[in-house]
């Protein structure tokens, strides 16, 4: 029956179900919740669920436990223990359950017999456990290795304890959604569909207009419809509909119970069926075929599950008396499978949903920078986690000792999309900095012990070195106790330097040391060439303050130099370097320093190899970017400037800028103090240039002798806000070339995506933000290109940025802001770092790469270093004492055959030892389609060169989480109808040769397998 129909005859109805309620006895009533699916009526899907935020306003244990009710009455254990009996109630009711980092500790706490009835409830479907992961991951400021790592984590618990996989991506409340989201995390995981609510208000403003909020979503223009899926974007939000609200206790929103007794006051039957229905019919209104789905929950809710479930009780008994509409319990799943039996055409989705806004004025971009320094620690250990995975595996998995399963847990949750983002409150946030340094304290000690095995060091006397195999998380700040001992009574300092990558590699390590007359060796007695550089008083106040803030104490020396010298290291395994005592004449930098006042009017030229800066001698600015080799020369600037943050004194749709939003009040120039002093320090291996910017901004530029890109280290903060004014801090690099508002930013450090300037792709933008509307996130780099040259970025960690100016590339840095941006953490973006009771405004240290190219040559330095930039080297350092090393211990360790290396077009990004003893292995093509004329084409690794000393008995592909096979997921996707001409096939690599053993990938093809050696 068509919508038009049901309305013409809604009062008719109206008053009959009216005439026959009102014969009702108040009696006992057995309410009917068997419906199912109708054909030809508009089908209501009631889909209860609850969003528990993994850590927001309370962190992960108090929202678990339901403590510090004071800011926020959460409890997910009422939740759950709620859920269980409200199900065995109706065996037609349903609920579904997203967060597995909640859902395990309850788990664990449950008797065999709650366990039985609980596998019992998923096994029937009343219990659905979607998305899976640890948490509902953010999709802007997280990287895609920590979106796959947390799903696996979830998704193979799922697996393991209940035999079943996940079939629907729910990712309700996420600012904003990324292609690898919908490709990688959705369709290459086995989803038959995603889910979520935020989209920009004037995108779902026409996408209801049209009916087109549901979509197929093709994500990676690389795989194509290979990895499409089947996304809703919802109506409104992912509360249920106005007036359907049913938490107890809960005064929030005022929905009226069905009130079904007619002896008692307020009967309401007739009244609510047909609000019911009004509802219903308006949702259809905007949404293709007769099935829509209400979200029957919100924040933290069913804590007393009964009060929901018996209103929607009541509410499918009489709806489906009324029979105007249908009404079902449901699930995504039944709601999926719903919508592709009516076989309807979906209009096809390309590219993201970001940025996103929720009205004109509030676009939430500034959370791709807020909270950098709790970012930059995320993305830290993300990378030590991936090595440490890889040397647990070479060594051995210990089932009794430490593992890196803590690191694993805390990283996962810390994906949340309140967590990495910056949108929690700063009490949250440093329960995920704490969860995240003791799971790094037990990696460590695996990483030691692995070394120790991995190595063979242990000496015949039975001298053990694990003890004293330390490592270095504060190297950022300078501080590394083990490097800075004293070499002149004739110690030796050995270090291993660790490479997590696939192909052989030659990087600068730098660490601080306090003896002047120093050399460096390698394994086999030869001299290394190194260089000493001055550590400068602004390094050592930093380390000084930072020390002491967050271990408590204050250093007991103080180094005077960074020793920096080359290491090669082989692929997936390492090389050891000695330090020791050498009286040496020519390893200490050159100082040149040119203050403000008597600097010339000639250039300053830096760097000693190919690549070349040219700075004005009257102002110290870079000026010019020369590259020998590749024939580029280019005129370059680069600045900072800071945005004032407003305040949101508007009469008029008043809106701060805060923790979640970007909203400038003016531009201001950021200009180097008069009497700043522009120090360069030369040397063999690399020259620095360190300015002073002004009182609270530090940077040193470094060109290192044997690499062509530009390698920038900022120092920001406290930013100061004694003006009263909060302060978003900004660098530009500017160049003269013609990018016509065209730039490229990264989705999740995979795809690159394009970008216009006040334009998008969906729908006829209206400007009402020019700078924060045009921001994105960047987790890997930004470029600009015109008919002749490329501009890259790279970055350390997420940041925001833009091209706000033709020729210009853009990187928020940091922010601290002084009001609340109304989106409910009820905080300013203002973190500050104490000792004692003394606290000042947070100092953020980073690093971003610059490099400029021939057209079409930037991208195998985008995705080679990109790699090297995410897997920094590894370092652990003991000391000599008298043995000679290389005799007595490995000095050089292979993990895979030593004559191998991976393509340079393919990563590794798992290895790791499972706990039945096989392997997950994965491995990543970096490049798109028509990305590089040379690398974007299939590769190949030869499995039996990884694994040289392993025999391989068997090997299965499974999905992108590793909890089905590869060819079953295949085999139950579903296959979607589009409104546009079907696209060539796509390419994938093939499935894999038990006897060869040869992996083939694609271009962006990424490949998940478990390998069961024998032993």
């Amino acid at each position: 029956m068509a919508f038009r129909t049901w309305l013409l005859v809604f009062f008719l109805v109206v008053e009959l179900s009216a005439f026959v309620l009102q014969c009702v006895d108040s009696k006992y009533i057995k309410y009917n919740t068997t419906s199912t699916i109708v054909p030809g009526k508009l089908n209501v899907h009631l889909v209860p669920h609850s969003h528990d935020d993994v850590g927001w306003l309370k962190t992960i244990d108090q929202y678990y436990l339901g403590s510090n009710n004071t800011i926020q009455g959460a409890c997910v254990q009422d939740v759950l223990d709620s859920i269980v009996p409200a199900l065995l109630a109706d065996k037609n009711r349903k609920f579904i359950f997203v967060e597995q980092a909640f859902f395990q500790r309850w788990w664990r706490e449950q008797s065999e017999e709650i366990q039985s009835i609980v596998k019992k409830l998923v096994s029937s479907g009343q219990l659905e456990l979607i998305n899976g992961g640890m948490c509902m991951h953010d999709e802007a400021t997280v990287h895609y290795i920590d979106m796959i790592d947390q799903t696996t984590l979830g998704h193979r618990f799922i697996k393991e304890e209940f035999n079943v996989t996940p079939r629907i991506g729910w990712q309700i409340d996420p600012f904003g959604h990324s292609a690898v989201q919908a490709y990688l995390l959705g369709a290459e995981v086995g989803f038959d569909s995603l889910f979520f609510a935020r989209i920009d208000y004037q995108d779902r403003a026409k996408r209801k207009n049209e009916k087109s909020l549901e979509v197929i979503w093709r994500g990676s223009k690389s795989l194509g419809s290979s990895a499409q899926i089947f996304t809703g974007a919802f109506p409104e939000h992912y509360d249920p509909p106005s007036n359907f609200y049913f938490e107890v206790n809960d005064d929030s929103t005022d929905s009226p119970i069905v009130q079904d007794d007619i002896n008692l006051f307020d009967y309401n039957v007739p009244q609510r069926i047909n609000e019911f229905v009004a509802a219903a019919v308006s949702q259809a209104n905007v949404t293709r075929t007769n099935h829509i789905m209400w979200t029957m929950g919100t924040d933290f809710k069913y804590q007393y599950a009964h009060t929901w479930f018996r209103q929607m009780d009541k509410f499918l008994h009489y709806v489906n008396q009324d029979g105007r509409v249908n009404a079902l319990y449901s699930t995504p799943s039944i709601y999926t499978d719903a919508k592709h039996a009516t076989k309807e055409s979906w209009p096809i989705k390309t590219d993201d949903y970001f940025p996103y806004a929720d009205h004109e004025h509030a676009y939430w971009t500034g959370y791709f920078t807020s909270r950098p320094a709790l970012k930059g620690y995320v993305r830290m250990m993300s990378a030590y986690y991936l090595a440490a995975r890889q040397l647990e595996f070479f060594k051995g998995r210990n089932k009794s000792g430490p593992n890196t399963d803590s690191l694993a847990d805390a990283l996962a949750v810390v994906q949340h999309h309140d967590a990495v983002s910056g949108t929690e409150k700063q009490h949250v946030a440093n329960d995920y900095a704490k969860r995240i340094s003791i799971g790094y304290k037990e990696a460590e000690d695996v990483v030691a012990a692995s070394l120790v095995g991995v190595a063979n060091l242990t000496s015949k006397t039975g001298w053990s070195l694990q003890n004293k195999f330390q490592q270095c998380p504060l190297l950022n700040i300078s501080y590394c106790p083990p490097s800075e001992v004293d070499l002149s009574n004739g110690k030796n300092l050995v270090i291993v330097v660790y490479n997590p990558l696939g192909w052989r590699r030659e990087d600068v390590v730098r660490i601080p040391v306090i003896n002047e007359n120093v050399a460096v060796w390698d394994s086999s007695g030869k001299e290394v060439e190194s260089q000493l550089l001055p550590l400068l008083d602004v390094s050592v106040e930093v380390r000084k303050y930072h020390v002491k803030a967050y271990l408590g104490k204050s250093p007991k020396t103080t180094p005077s130099y960074w020793l920096a010298f080359s290491a090669t290291v082989p692929p997936l395994g390492f090389s050891t370097y000695i330090v020791s005592s050498s009286k040496r004449a020519d390893a200490t930098s050159v100082r040149q320093e040119y203050k403000s006042e008597n600097r010339k009017t000639d250039t300053i030229k830096v760097g000693s190899g190919k690549l070349k800066l040219i700075y004005s001698g009257n102002q110290g600015k870079l000026a010019q970017y020369i590259n020998s080799k590749s024939l580029v020369k280019e005129t370059v600037q680069q600045s900072y400037s800071y945005y004032r943050g407003n305040n949101g004194n508007q009469t008029v749709k008043p809106q701060a800028s805060g923790a979640y939003i970007f909203r400038t009040n003016g531009t201001h120039p950021i200009k180097s103090e008069d009497k700043a002093t522009f120090t360069v320090l030369r040397g063999p291996l690399l020259d620095e240039v360190h300015q002073r910017i002004n009182s609270w901004i530090y940077q040193i530029t470094r060109v290192y002798k044997g690499k062509e890109h530009v390698e920038v280290e900022f120092m920001v903060g406290p930013i100061p806000i004694d003006d009263g004014i909060g302060k978003e801090i900004v660098t530009q690099i500017a160049t003269t070339l013609k990018n016509k508002k065209t730039f490229y930013t990264d989705s999740n450090g995979r795809d690159f995506i394009e970008r216009i300037r006040n334009y998008r792709k969906d729908w006829d933008l209206q400007v009402n933000e020019p700078i924060a509307g045009n921001y994105y996130p960047i987790n890997l780099g930004i470029y600009i290109k015109d008919n002749s040259t490329e501009l890259s970025v790279l970055v350390d960690r997420s940041v925001g940025g833009s091209s706000i100016r033709d020729g210009q590339l853009e990187l928020m840095l940091h922010r601290r802001l002084l009001h609340d941006d109304s989106r409910g953490v009820g905080e300013a973006l203002n973190e500050t770092v104490c000792i004692s009771k003394k606290c000042t405004g947070l100092t953020v240290l980073g690093k971003y790469y610059l490099k400029i190219d021939p057209i079409g040559e930037g991208a195998k330095w985008r995705r080679s270093f990109g790699q090297e930039i995410y897997s920094p080297l590894l370092l652990a350092f003991t000391e000599q004492d008298g043995h000679d090393w290389t005799k007595l211990h490995v000095p050089t360790f292979h993990g895979m055959d030593p004559t191998y290396n991976f393509p340079e077009n393919v990563a590794i990004i798992t290895l790791q030892e499972l706990e039945d003893g096989k392997a997950l292995f994965r491995l990543a093509h970096l490049y798109e389609v028509g990305e590089d004329k040379d690398l974007s084409v299939m590769a190949s690794v030869e499995l039996k060169k990884v694994f040289p000393n392993k025999k391989i008995n068997k090997i299965t592909e499974t999905s992108l989480s590793a909890n089905q096979e590869r060819t079953e997921m295949e085999r139950k996707r579903l296959v979607w109808k589009v409104s546009e001409e079907e696209e060539p096939k796509v390419v994938r690599g093939g499935p894999v040769d038990p006897a060869k053993l040869v992996v083939n990938l694609a271009p962006m093809e990424i490949r998940t397998f478990v390998i069961d050696f024998s032993y």
